[in-house]
């Protein structure tokens, strides 16, 4: 059963002060499966004076004791890992195999920041003077604004309300209205781990309203943003504009590369996995392929046979290995793209059409030949299309990889330790990950640059930018 979404304010569920709320689709079905409560001025006034009152206590809570609640939510995340798999299968659509990992993560990312939470520490300076003491200390911020995206519902704000919560902040959570329950059972962990009322609340609405109310609010001391290049420069300007500190984990467009000395087959096979994972819609996957000419026609094979081999179907099917895309629009948004890559001039190899019409599926998509003057080749897909094109030197090779303002994720498959220690110095990307496709674990971290936006989410970096840094100098012998 899927349940309706309820706000949590000042540690209660409750629907919105007017009772207005809005559809929930399951978009393999394009069906209404439950409704999302809307928040109003009045709620989220509610909710700032909540996480107003409860940072003057949390964040006096001693660190080992917030490590230990985390802890807890954590396992009672493991518990309920099947039943909230299902919940985000429903909303989301990805394959109920990929909800559950993303849950289990989650798990494992609240262990992570509960550790974190008690070794934020400061530091003691030698002082020049004699009877000098010079301290450095590390203070929770203050209430935090976070506003998440629908493609994860859970790994996204699991990170920010984690971090928060170690550092010794407060938080108000505007979660995603497509995909709202499961991160409403994500908050519903910590709550019956025993956490305060009013350290995390979560809230639903108009995206631009609650974005505008919160940031400049002088209760908000931080931000932090998942989602779009676009909507990113907006909310750090708009918190700029207020003093307040901003992650931003925003669009990129990363390239994968493969070169000349690897088994184009067996690299085939592993990228093909790490692209349609949640159906392309994951920023940091890989989205422009830039293969060595060497090898591009046994890259293309392999890779084309593998996706079209893939399953596409309801994630809560058996055998299923990609479900449907969020939305109408992202399916709108695939059929633009592939058609302008082939007026163009590239090769439709696999692909290029939605499935039925019923949900919003589309076909593993591959296109070769791909010009940059298509606009696949400078804009974000987010969804199962790829493009590949080819190369043959290296300089010409690193100017297209760093030709976008973006630079979030690079991948790139060699042999060669040197060619991998020149990759790793010359591509302008946040992480760059070789001959594997792992980048999101809990311990290191994740995080763009340029236009992909500033902060980090991940390691020891992540719990940095909810901490003021204070000096303390003290004269003893006054």
């Amino acid at each position: 059963m899927y349940p309706d979404t309820r706000l949590h304010i000042d540690g209660a569920w409750t629907a919105g002060s007017t009772g207005f709320d809005e559809a929930v689709l399951n978009p393999a079905t394009a069906a209404e499966i439950g409704r999302v409560a809307h928040a109003t001025t009045a709620d989220l006034d509610r909710a700032l004076e909540a996480a107003d009152r409860a940072f003057k206590t949390w964040r006096k809570v001693p660190a080992y004791d917030r490590s230990k609640l985390m802890r807890k939510a954590a396992g009672l995340l493991r518990e309920r890992a099947d039943n909230i798999a299902r919940i985000m299968t429903l909303e989301q659509g990805k394959p109920l195999a990929e909800a559950r990992a993303e849950t289990m993560a989650a798990a494992d990312i609240i262990e992570w920041f509960a550790e974190e939470a008690r070794r934020a520490y400061g530091r003691i300076v030698p002082p020049r003077f004699a009877g000098t003491q010079q301290l450095v200390t590390r203070e929770p911020v203050g209430p935090v604004a976070a506003f998440t995206p629908w493609n994860f519902p859970i790994n996204q704000v699991v990170r920010k309300v984690s971090a928060a919560l170690a550092a010794g902040c407060t938080i108000i959570v505007k979660g995603p209205e497509e995909t709202p329950a499961s991160c409403a059972e994500l908050i519903r962990a910590y709550v019956d781990a025993g956490l305060p009322a009013g350290v995390v609340n979560l809230v639903y609405g108009v995206p631009a309203e609650i974005s505008a109310y919160l940031i400049p609010h002088p209760v908000i001391r931080k931000i932090s943003f998942t989602g779009s290049t676009a909507v990113g420069k907006q909310l750090a300007a708009l918190a700029g504009q207020h003093m307040k500190l901003a992650t931003m984990e925003l669009g990129g467009h990363a390239p994968a590369i493969v070169f000349d000395d690897v088994d184009a087959g067996r690299v085939a096979k592993a990228l093909a996995a790490q692209k349609f994972r949640n159906a392309g819609q994951v920023c940091v996957s890989p989205t422009r392929f830039l293969v060595h000419e060497a090898v591009a026609d046994r890259f293309v094979d392999d890779f084309t046979q593998a996706a079209a081999a893939l399953q596409v179907g309801n994630g809560l099917d058996d055998g299923v290995q990609m479900g449907p895309l969020a939305n109408s629009r992202r399916v709108d948004a695939m059929e633009a793209l592939v058609a302008d890559a082939l007026a163009n001039g590239a090769t439709l190899r696999t692909g290029g059409e939605r499935i039925g019409n019923t949900g919003y599926f589309f076909k593993p998509t591959v296109l070769t030949g791909v010009p940059l003057s298509a606009r696949i080749m400078s804009e974000e897909p987010f969804g199962p299309v790829v493009p590949v094109a080819t190369f043959s030197d290296y300089d010409a090779l690193i100017a297209e990889a760093n030709r976008l303002p973006y630079g979030l994720a690079a991948y790139a498959y060699t042999s060669s330790a040197r060619t991998a220690a020149n990759l790793s110095a010359d591509i302008e990307s946040g992480m760059i990950s070789i001959n594997q496709g792992a980048l999101a674990l809990p311990e290191v971290p994740f995080g763009g640059i340029k236009d992909s936006g500033h902060g980090s989410e991940g390691g020891s970096e992540a719990i940095e930018a909810y901490l003021n840094t204070k000096f303390v100098a003290h004269n003893t012998a006054f």
